[in-house]
């Protein structure tokens, strides 16, 4: 086990390296290889990632691969979000261009940065990123899929074409309309990321942000049930089934690695044999605002 900035990369529990948990009072979040011959899921927590004015910032990032915390400050003005997320992709996706000869790898990726004041979104592909706000489910993202009619036309005025392959494909080879990489997709797929910045509130209870493997399975309204269900520990009577949702404290150390881990099961019960990447984040434990 390894510990960094207050939270525990939890054991292996496969033995095989296809499943890993992490385990923080205001976050979880498990990630599974599943029926996938390989792990191209990563999952990346860094507490505390940027200091800025006396205010803190914690950043969570799911990427899902197939085949950075720096920011841009002025003293005494705001951080402009959406350039340095934007900006921060754009990097990424050149770094990854440069370090692959082949340009068939590529990632998509949802990021999400929580302050005080703040909540801050960047997503590229199709990984999600729901808030609960008040029992009320709100979409923080929007998945980047090739038969989006906005997507669709993009690609098509850039030469490219949408192929049905097994589902909806970019060229009929990648099922995702942006992303990280692909040099070999370009400038069909691309790295712009769509930036989500939002005023906190304490209304706002918590992010779940995961890969594809997870939302194709299970709505946004569901997760949040199951979410706060686990969060709650609610007692009564519940239209969630039981069954699916682990209950042994001794299995974890949070409610929110609870909510994580009984998503990906139902996910996995459900037929989802993709890797499977879930955080959960408490806004009520993490740096709750007292605005």
């Amino acid at each position: 086990m390894s510990e960094n900035n207050n939270f525990v990369l939890g054991r292996n529990k496969s033995g095989n390296g296809s499943e890993k948990a992490v385990t923080y009072d205001a976050h979880g979040s498990i990630s599974a290889k599943g029926k996938r011959k390989v792990m191209e899921d990563t999952l990346t927590v860094n507490l505390g990632f940027l200091r800025w004015e006396s205010r803190k910032y914690d950043y969570f990032g799911v990427y899902d691969g197939h085949g950075g915390s720096e920011v841009e400050k002025q003293p005494g003005k705001m951080i402009d979000w959406e350039k340095v997320m934007v900006t921060s992709f754009l990097r990424m996706d050149e770094q990854v261009i440069a370090e692959r000869v082949d340009g068939l790898t590529g990632s998509t990726a949802i990021v999400v940065v929580v302050g005080e004041e703040v909540l801050v979104v960047a997503n590229c592909g199709d990984s999600r990123a729901v808030l609960s706000h008040s029992n009320i489910v709100v979409p923080l993202s929007f998945d980047h899929k090739p038969d989006r009619p906005d997507e669709l036309k993009r690609i098509e005025d850039s030469g490219g074409v949408v192929v049905n392959w097994n589902g909806e494909r970019v060229q009929g080879v990648l099922a995702t309309s942006r992303s990280i990489g692909d040099e070999h997709l370009k400038p069909h797929v691309i790295a712009q990321a769509d930036v989500t910045v939002k005023a906190r509130s304490d209304l706002d209870e918590f992010i779940i942000l995961a890969s594809d493997g997870l939302w194709d399975f299970i709505s946004n309204e569901e997760a949040c049930k199951v979410v706060r269900f686990c969060l709650e520990r609610q007692t009564q009577k519940s239209t969630i089934k039981k069954s699916s949702v682990i209950t042994d404290e001794n299995e974890t150390k949070s409610r929110a690695a609870v909510a994580a881990q009984s998503l990906k099961r139902i996910a996995m019960k459900r037929g989802s044999e993709d890797n499977i990447s879930v955080i959960v984040i408490d806004l009520n434990k993490l740096g709750k605002t007292s605005a």
